[in-house]
């Protein structure tokens, strides 16, 4: 479960590091160039990805708290 929480959190800066996969001007979207339509639709990827991760997060804190016998918070 870790491993995935991790995966989701890492994915958007390996993207965005990558720049060689993105440094061009085409596909044009609505006459935007895919350099910035690129990084703005990571925007949206990211939370989505930062979202799953809390809610992953937040499911593994609550089976650890019942295996361990505690109450959940």
């Amino acid at each position: 479960m870790r491993v995935v929480i991790a995966v989701c959190l890492i994915a958007p800066f390996i993207a965005m590091l990558w720049v060689g996969s993105y440094a061009k001007t085409d596909p044009a979207f609505i006459g935007i160039p895919f350099f910035y339509w690129y990084q703005m639709a990571w925007v949206l990827i990211s939370t989505a990805l930062t979202m799953i991760a809390f809610k992953l997060w937040q499911r593994d804190q609550r089976a650890r708290s019942a295996a361990k016998g505690g109450a959940s918070e």
